[in-house]
């Protein structure tokens, strides 16, 4: 059930995103944040996946964008295109998925700021984080071509 709610969820990222052009994609409306575009939401919503599937669940290392320096860096990967983000964002949750058939809801691993957490854990956060920045996809993609959806 875990899965197939963040699978709806993912694949509502993608029904965000259809047929937007590029201008728009890259578009920062908000002037509270100035990094959210519905790219740079595609792009956070790649590395997330990776850090907690990858890194956390199986203590990979960290290829992320953001560094102490710049922890924002990964939204300002929404200025490519549209397209190869969520090309990567496909590839990341598919490794995701794959990830979670090889281990139990109680397998654990650690969050980047030293927690133990479980698979079943990193599932139901990992719900609430695509469907939160869904919601900005709604606005984002509203505020774009007023386009309005689900």
């Amino acid at each position: 059930m875990l899965m197939s709610w963040l699978d709806w969820h993912r694949s509502t990222v993608w029904e965000k995103c259809a047929g937007l052009t590029a201008d728009l994609a890259r578009s920062t409306p908000l002037p509270t944040s100035p990094l959210m575009s519905v790219g740079g939401v595609v792009a956070h919503l790649r590395w997330v996946e990776a850090a907690w599937f990858e890194i956390c669940l199986l203590g990979r290392p960290d290829r992320g964008h953001y560094t102490a320096a710049d922890p924002d860096a990964e939204w300002r990967g929404g200025r490519r295109p549209l397209g190869e983000l969520l090309a990567e964002y496909a590839e990341q949750c598919e490794r995701s998925r794959e990830i979670t058939a090889r281990l139990g809801m109680d397998d654990s691993g650690r969050a980047l700021d030293g927690r133990t957490v479980t698979l079943r854990w990193v599932l139901v956060h990992m719900i609430e984080e695509t469907a939160r920045h869904n919601g900005h996809l709604d606005l984002l993609r509203e505020l774009a071509d007023g386009t309005t959806g689900e």
